[in-house]
């Protein structure tokens, strides 16, 4: 059955038609019955995110989501010749419980597999994937004049941080996760950060993002210090919110989705203020999510508008930030590769996979038994070079 339909919805719609529970699909029950009934991801069963990443914007337990609409016309996605890859794809897709790869060479799709009882019509979550369409929205909204400097103090632009530590931040050290500002990031930790900023309280017309940094400490002088931080980039969907007067979904359908030709609808969830929670939780197609790898290849042109400002990939997509791992760095919300390619990364083993030199885009979902699970993720780089040494075979002269 594919996913696209709401699984909530067919529970709702055969109870309406009479009928009986055991004349569902057995899998389409066993995905129902395992539908999460608390608010944190990070510690459901795995037989809850199998069911739940798929229709994270119609669980009930969940805040509202908003529409990212698309265009009329999809991007298209020609079949190319399948790449010759060294790796088992069924048993390396198994062990990684991967739900969709999509890998594009030179504008052409080379391999294109589900898995989970997923297709291509479904959206899956993209957890902190969603954080590099963040980033780049900050592009967007400086090309469009919304936001004046990188250089800005954070605080121009969200009043609601004036008076807290993240005074004398700018939105560089921001977008680089270099503010100072001390962070737990722990996802086994029910007391981390991580764990408890979505549900904090929010202060009168603060957005409970807001709310919940301002009271954070300082650990280090802005731009000295890398430690990642979901909630930071919480804030600069906030900010992109503040300086463009446009929701961050809509922005980001005006900008991309809609002109770039994305295929279907995708969602974003949002927080308790009614804001999209800019560092996780956005819903699309895997087709789609290699068409936001194939915008950024293209230098961020959609619809043939430039939408971001000149340099910026070039800037973004570079180490910024130095995270300790010989060979590799942090951007503007991308991880970066001293070889040049960069990745968009989520928990549980989402992913969009970057090299401008080989003109390739993996695009992965999945659904690790783990949040972070550190053997996948060395298969995960390890698979990535087996593309790359593909793709690198194919363009070789014949002797």
């Amino acid at each position: 059955m594919k996913t696209k339909i709401l699984l909530v919805a067919m529970l709702v719609v055969a109870v309406a038609l009479g009928l009986s529970w055991a004349l569902l699909p057995r899998d389409t029950r066993n995905l129902i019955a395992n539908m999460p009934k608390d608010t944190n991801v990070l510690f459901w069963s795995q037989a809850q995110r199998d069911a739940a990443f798929r229709a994270m914007d119609a669980l009930p337990v969940l805040a509202k989501a908003r529409t990212i609409e698309a265009g009329g016309k999809a991007y298209p996605l020609p079949q190319g010749d399948p790449l010759a890859i060294d790796t088992d794809i069924d048993a390396y897709m198994q062990h990684q419980r991967t739900a969709g790869i999509v890998i594009i060479h030179d504008g052409k799709v080379v391999l294109e597999k589900y898995g989970l009882g997923f297709d291509g019509e479904g959206k899956w979550t993209s957890f902190s994937v969603a954080k590099s369409l963040t980033s780049t929205m900050v592009g967007a909204a400086v090309k469009d004049g919304y936001i004046k400097s990188l250089d800005d103090d954070v605080t121009v632009y969200i009043k609601g941080l004036k008076g807290s530590a993240y005074e004398g931040v700018t939105v560089r050290q921001l977008l680089t996760m270099t503010s100072g500002v001390r962070w737990n990031e722990d996802y086994t930790d029910r007391n981390s950060d991580v764990a408890r900023f979505n549900n904090a309280k929010p202060e009168d017309g603060l957005d409970v993002t807001v709310s919940y940094m301002r009271h954070l400490p300082r650990e280090a002088e802005p731009g000295t210090k890398w430690v990642y931080k979901t909630g930071e980039t919480n804030l600069i969907g906030i900010l992109v919110e503040e300086a463009s007067g446009k929701k961050l979904a809509d922005y980001l359908a005006e900008k991309v989705w809609k002109p770039f030709g994305m295929e279907g609808d995708a969602s974003w969830l949002l927080n308790s203020a009614g804001n999209e929670i800019s560092g996780c939780c956005l819903q699309a197609r895997t087709r789609d999510f290699a068409r936001f790898g194939l915008f950024i290849l293209g230098g961020g042109v959609a619809g043939g508008q430039q939408v971001l400002p000149d340099g910026w990939l070039a800037e973004a997509t570079v180490k910024q930030a130095d995270i300790g791992v010989p060979g590799r760095g942090y951007g503007f919300q991308w991880w970066t590769n001293d070889d040049g390619s960069f990745a968009a990364q989520g928990i549980f083993g989402q992913g969009i996979f970057i090299d401008p030199a080989r003109k390739l885009v993996i695009a992965t979902n999945g659904d690790w038994p783990t949040a972070q699970d550190q053997e996948r993720a060395a298969e995960r780089e390890a698979f990535y070079k087996a593309v790359q040494r593909a793709v690198d075979a194919r363009a070789a002269p014949a002797e």
